[in-house]
């Protein structure tokens, strides 16, 4: 059986960090939203069509071999809370992943826009998110992705059972990974133990 944690946010809130971070401690596969991102827009272009459907496609068919193999994997992507599609396609995974067997765990990250803008610069974050490298362009669409768009839900509100808030304004991705491992109670999958069994 196969999990899926999902750690959304809005942008530069430190997901991929996070993520990095869990990955390193649980062992889970990691797709961050700017893989599939950066390989659509180098193909076909930014926000085209092409672009968009290719960028499904390429995630669609990440979660199908997850499960195919019975390998847990992480994924970060941005949420907009007030569009009814983005609660239907995350539920979509959630049923995917569970009908497999596997367990499905939300876990939403908020910091202050002054503190992400901080971190829409740094030097990690530039280097693995090209699109990010036009400074200008990047703080403007964080800015105005603040007041467009719903990226955190409301103090009462939860889409699922496990979902999990955390302010990581002054954490750090470990302590936002030990506040994640405790709730959740997450094990280390070990591939290299699984793939030696397999063979003998």
């Amino acid at each position: 059986m196969a999990n899926l944690v999902v750690i959304t946010g809005p942008m530069a809130v430190g997901k991929m960090t996070v993520a990095e971070e869990l990955k390193n401690r649980i062992g889970y596969n990691l797709m961050v939203n700017h893989d599939s991102i950066e390989v659509s827009d180098k193909i076909f272009g930014f926000a085209t069509p092409s672009q968009k459907e290719f960028n499904q496609l390429i995630r669609k068919e990440a979660f199908k071999t997850s499960i195919k193999y019975n390998e847990s994997m992480i994924f970060t992507v941005v949420t907009d809370f007030s569009d009814k599609n983005e609660f239907k396609y995350l539920n979509k995974l959630r049923r995917q992943f569970e009908k497999s067997g596997g367990k499905f765990y939300f876990i939403e990250l908020f910091a202050s826009t002054e503190e992400r803008l901080k971190r829409n610069v740094t030097e990690e974050r530039l280097q693995k998110k090209k699109s990010k490298q036009d400074i200008e362009w990047s703080n403007k669409n964080l800015v105005e992705g603040d007041t467009k768009y719903k990226l955190n839900t409301d103090p009462d509100e939860y889409w699922f059972k496990n979902h999990l808030k955390i302010n990581n304004e002054k954490l750090s991705p470990k302590g936002v990974v030990d506040i994640v491992l405790k709730e959740f109670k997450l094990k280390l999958e070990n591939k290299e133990v699984e793939k030696k069994n397999k063979m003998y």
